[in-house]
């Protein structure tokens, strides 16, 4: 089978809600990245053969196609097309997918992998919310087979996040002390200019906004969230702004444009869990993946495991035994926040450096995703 390759891998700093980049436009945003992506790299624009980006909550300025929208707003050829997709948390990973299968099927040679989401501009579950007038109250419950099945109760991030809490046994504390090390490790990572490679600034923005100095006693100040008693917004990831792109080509490409492959996709796939736990995927996620590439988590060098909340990391660490040390280590989404559909394609894109950073060789990366759905990815360093 054809090989699928990264060569480039950049990001916008995550903007904090209401920060340096609130006031951009999604497309405006999105281009910023794809106009980089293109500048840097020596092949013709007309010569792309499709953008696809993820992106959720598509209503308002990030409706209308908002990949194919990017492309344009960053002057590009209107001879590429491009293309949307909603995986949930998991969009633009699951773009990287696409990406890649279209490469190695044969059918595609240079395909953009990306994400975008204003999500100062257009808040979390607004396309759930926005038909409202129209009497749907959410996607769930007017469904009888749903309710048949999952209960009239429609499924939420937080009861989810609570569950899993309970479920492996992790205090608030226990949350609240590895969401604090997630801050920590983002800043140390900052310090150490280790984004300055992937991220390409904008709107005087150089650095992600959302780290924080905090505590452990500022935690736990802090009020529960929608009725839980563990969950607060410190061990929840940060709502921000942010897009994120990778380039992704083929074995041909690689020779008619004198390209230098970063990293192989090693393996791709996806698998779904109980949508009512709904955050839990990634860890028989995991395990189908490393069966299906014939690989155990020893022979995994850095993993990326997106903290939508902190149990749901912690939980997957508990599962797997894999070392905290190699995890996120240069901080996750409770520090680094969690622009939605662009979320995929940032945290790839810090996978691929810390492992040219580190001299580590397999990196795999997995996300929970809404509807009880996780993406795997596993990437070979070359």
């Amino acid at each position: 089978m054809p090989e699928a390759y990264i060569v480039d891998a950049l990001r916008t700093p995550t903007g904090r809600r209401k920060g340096g980049l609130s006031h951009i436009h999604g497309a405006d945003l999105g281009a910023h990245v794809l106009r980089a992506l293109v500048e840097r790299n020596g092949i013709a624009d007309h010569e792309y053969d499709d953008v696809i980006f993820g992106c959720v909550d598509t209503i308002g300025p990030l409706a209308g196609d908002i990949a194919r929208t990017s492309w344009l707003a960053a002057g590009l050829s209107d001879a590429v097309p491009g293309t949307t997709i909603d995986r949930q948390c998991g969009s633009s990973q699951q773009a990287v997918h696409f990406a890649a299968q279209a490469v190695m099927s044969g059918t595609q040679d240079v395909v953009v992998a990306g994400g975008v989401q204003t999500m100062t501009q257009i808040p979390i579950s607004s396309a759930m919310t926005a038909a409202e007038p129209l009497g749907f109250t959410d996607p769930f419950s007017g469904s009888e087979g749903w309710v048949r099945r999952y209960g009239a109760q429609p499924p939420t991030q937080f009861r989810s996040a609570q569950r899993i809490a309970e479920h492996w046994g992790l205090s608030r504390a226990d949350l609240e002390a590895y969401s604090l090390e997630s801050h920590q490790r983002a800043l140390r990572a900052i310090e150490q200019g280790r984004f300055a490679r992937e991220i390409v600034p904008l709107a005087g923005v150089e650095h992600d906004e959302t780290p924080r100095h905090t505590s452990l006693e500022k935690m736990a100040e802090l009020d529960y969230l929608f009725g839980c008693d563990r969950v607060t917004a410190a061990v929840s990831s940060q709502t921000c702004d942010a897009a994120s792109a990778l380039l992704i080509v083929s074995e041909a490409a690689l020779r008619r444009y004198g390209l230098t492959p970063r990293a192989r996709i090693h393996h791709l796939s996806v698998r779904g869990d109980d949508p009512v736990w709904m955050l839990t995927a990634p860890i028989p996620a995991t395990a189908h993946a490393l069966k299906r590439a014939g690989m155990t988590l020893a022979d995994i060098d850095r993993v990326e495991i997106n903290e939508a909340f902190a149990s749901v990391a912690m939980a997957w660490l508990k599962e797997t035994g894999y070392p905290h040390e190699q995890t996120n280590v240069n901080g996750g989404a409770i520090a680094l926040g969690h622009p939605l559909g662009a979320t995929g394609t940032r945290l790839m894109c810090s996978l691929l450096h810390e492992l040219e950073r580190s001299g580590g060789r397999y990196g795999l990366q997995t996300m929970c995703e809404g509807g009880g759905q996780a993406n795997v990815t596993i990437i070979e360093r070359l």
